[in-house]
């Protein structure tokens, strides 16, 4: 019976010619435009190496961590090489900046560094992320020593060797950090940010089929319901059948979208493609169960619930950086807790880490968040459908 439902709910979804242009067709649509308008924006893209200084006083000279951080970011051997350093006296980085010569310089003084720029651009950003990102290091450093030195004193060793507690600590934390480094000359591709929002708004598109699904088993919504609601049959199994059918077609679109893309418009997505491929399954998952919740609870007709889903999901990508990336950053600043209810964002955001980061941490938050928002849609949908009664049909 189990089977017999679930091929006659896959029938039924691939006959309806409009859900399958929202949830198949309309993605790959869009993602032909992003191609057209974007392909050639990535060369421009690229990160070129940022000439900058560092003011070379005693104070920066005594400074380990500052000292070797920008020293591998500016290794000329190295492939991931960030900065073209110059290390020169604080009247010299003046001359330097105002010459255009450097996009910014590095004074440490008084243990607080500074960054003097004359523009707000691209380069001068990076130059003040790593600089905080090296800070944060240096405090976790400096606390952990005073940690350890504390400790030993404790057990009555006073014959502390203050380099080599440092030097372990540092080198410690440098393995467990995730470091920030130029991978943008290999990798790094403006269009992959929108081909990420239209896998993100694929995967939540997918929400309609599970409400199609969910109206074909509900008794004031279509003939077919009225007919199980009555039939001798368990229900839960036909509605679950239904949602197999619902998922198993969304992942077909979605199997669909990723051949299209990387086979014909080449779209290269890393060496992570298992773990995309996975975070586009537990996505999907969150848009069907989004669309049962939007089906069971809303008590409008097909068309209306329809529209309200496909508004939801647009608005979802819009806030996660579909129509601009500026538009997640000012969100994540300013309301962050919008984008860590909204599961659009949490797809892309799990995307990014993947591109971005040299551990999976975020990226498994991310899964972990879509996991619990489908769960708590589907908790929804059912205490619904057990709410559902009607007197006459």
């Amino acid at each position: 019976m189990f089977i017999h439902n679930l091929k006659y709910a896959i029938k039924t979804l691939f006959r309806d010619k409009m859900l399958i242009f929202w949830t198949f067709a309309f993605p790959i649509i869009l993602g032909t435009f992003f191609n057209m308008a974007f392909s050639n924006i990535e060369n421009s893209e690229k990160l070129e190496i940022i000439d900058i200084a560092i003011v070379n006083n005693e104070e920066f000279k005594n400074n380990e961590i500052y000292k070797d951080t920008f020293k591998t970011l500016s290794d000329e051997n190295s492939e991931d090489r960030l900065f073209n350093t110059q290390y020169v006296t604080e009247e010299k980085a003046k001359e330097l900046l105002e010459n255009d010569e450097i996009s910014g310089y590095l004074l440490l003084e008084n243990e607080t560094p500074k960054i003097i720029v004359t523009t707000s651009g691209i380069n001068e950003t990076i130059l003040k992320t790593v600089t905080e990102e090296i800070t944060q290091t240096s405090e976790i450093v400096k606390s952990i020593s005073e940690s350890e030195i504390k400790k030993q004193m404790a057990a009555g060793n006073y014959k502390i060797d203050y380099e080599k507690i440092y030097k372990e600590i540092i080198e410690k934390t440098q393995k467990e950090e995730a470091k920030i480094t130029n991978i943008s000359n290999k990798n790094l591709s403006y269009t992959m940010i929108e081909f990420y929002t239209l896998i993100s708004m694929a995967c939540l598109y997918g929400g309609i089929l599970g409400m199609v699904a969910i109206n074909q088993n509900l008794a004031n919504m279509s003939n077919n319901g009225k007919r199980i609601s009555v039939a001798p049959t368990s229900k839960g199994k036909v509605i679950f059948s239904s949602v197999i059918a619902s998922y198993i077609a969304q992942i077909i679109g979605l199997s669909l979208l990723f051949i299209y893309t990387i086979f014909v418009l080449k779209v290269d997505y890393g060496t992570n493609l298992p773990l995309v491929i996975l975070l586009g399954m537990v996505g999907s998952f969150a848009g069907l169960s989004m669309g049962l919740a939007v089906g069971t609870v809303l008590k409008a007709n097909e068309g209306m619930k329809t529209g309200i889903l496909i508004s939801i999901t647009m608005l979802g990508c819009f806030l996660s950086g579909m129509m601009g990336i500026t538009m997640k950053y000012i969100i994540d600043k300013n309301v962050p807790i919008i984008n860590k209810l909204n599961p659009a964002s949490m797809i892309t955001d799990g995307l990014y880490s993947l591109y971005y980061y040299d551990t999976l941490d975020r990226y498994f938050f991310n899964i972990t968040s879509l996991l619990i928002f489908a769960f708590v849609m589907i908790g929804i949908s059912i205490f619904s459908l057990r709410r559902q009664k009607f007197e006459k049909l």
